[in-house]
């Protein structure tokens, strides 16, 4: 196994070379300075996507592509691979570790944007912005006061799948807007629930048929995927709003397309799908009780520092014999620092 921290004790004579996923922001690039340089997406080719793999120590990974045993092999030096993001699932940690390679995630990063647009997504699906903004701008006479039924989320229940750093700050944010909070979440007690002040559900069937608003915030996993499938939609509330600023894979979505074209949902805010992005003829895209957008939940200006910043300072850490606060495989940092 390649080890994480080599040559960490002796004088740097050649500087590091970080494979970025995405093109580097100019304004990170004072990070790498006298210690690695980037290569990858700004030097590649679309006929040699991965050519500069070769030579590279580490990669700072996003979420458009598959880091398997087959693109791990295309960078024998590889040491470490750093997540701009929480989620994992686009990362192999099992080929990683047989590999000796890092593996290092985010998860501090996105919390803030992501709550802050899971809650938009809310209100807009609950508001009818959709439904409003194209019939103003198709004109004609309409009677707006009438045909409009906003939903008021004053005293309404939003239920939260998942309690961890994302779904507590959803709950926390729903509470400030007066609504009440049950979850769901198996690694969650009682006691950690009302610390933060939401009744725990002790199954995720006793929650759905008694929530206004339904938001999922769990990580995909073969356990997790497809978790609001056809059974479990038809026992969410009839009207009840679907939120998923997760992972796309969590909903079956002929499933939901299903319950909202029955009338049993009001409406779904979706910042993920199943396949991304999602084809231009996917139904959901053009109902007018859907709300989308691009996978973008994280990303404001606050959001992609973070994520920049802590995926660029932890690559480094690792490279240079520093374990990450992060680290998703500890058990390579044990073997190889004995």
């Amino acid at each position: 196994m390649k080890r994480i921290g080599q040559n960490c004790n002796d004088s740097i004579t050649e500087m590091y070379k970080i494979w970025f996923e995405r093109t580097l922001p100019p304004v990170y690039a004072s990070l790498l300075n006298g210690v690695a340089v980037a290569v990858g997406a700004a030097s590649e080719t679309p006929e040699t996507p991965f050519a500069a793999l070769e030579d590279a120590q580490a990669i700072i990974a996003g979420g458009r592509i598959r880091y398997n045993a087959t693109l791990m092999d295309l960078a024998p030096h590889l040491r470490v691979i750093s997540r701009t993001g929480i989620g994992l699932d686009n990362v192999s940690i099992p080929d990683a570790t047989v590999r000796g390679i890092a593996v290092c995630n985010a998860p501090d990063a996105p919390t803030i944007s992501t709550a802050e647009h899971t809650i938009a997504l809310m209100f807009a699906v609950a508001r009818q912005l959709k439904w409003s903004d194209r019939a103003l701008r198709r004109g004609g006479k309409i009677d707006f006061f009438n045909q409009y039924n906003g939903l008021e989320l004053r005293g309404a229940r939003l239920g939260v799948i998942g309690l961890g750093r994302i779904g507590s700050r959803v709950a926390k944010l729903a509470m400030a807007l007066e609504m009440t909070v049950m979850a769901f979440d198996p690694f969650i007690s009682v006691e950690q629930a009302r610390e933060i002040g939401v009744e725990l559900a002790p199954t995720l069937e006793e929650m759905l048929p008694g929530v206004d608003v339904l938001s999922l915030h769990m990580p995909l996993t073969p356990k997790t995927r497809g978790t609001m499938n056809a059974k479990r939609l038809a026992q969410m509330k009839s009207g009840a709003i679907l939120i998923n600023a997760a992972r796309g894979g969590l909903v079956d979505e002929a499933a939901l397309l299903d319950a909202l074209k029955r009338g049993h949902l009001r409406g779904a805010g979706l910042d993920v799908f199943a396949s991304e992005p999602p084809a231009p003829d996917n139904p959901l895209l053009n109902r007018d009780d859907v709300i989308v957008t691009p996978h973008i939940a994280s990303a404001t200006g606050a959001g992609k520092d973070r994520l920049w910043r802590a995926a660029i300072i932890q690559a480094l850490q690792a490279l240079q014999g520093e374990r990450p606060a992060h680290l998703v495989n500890p058990e390579i940092w044990l073997l190889e620092n004995k």
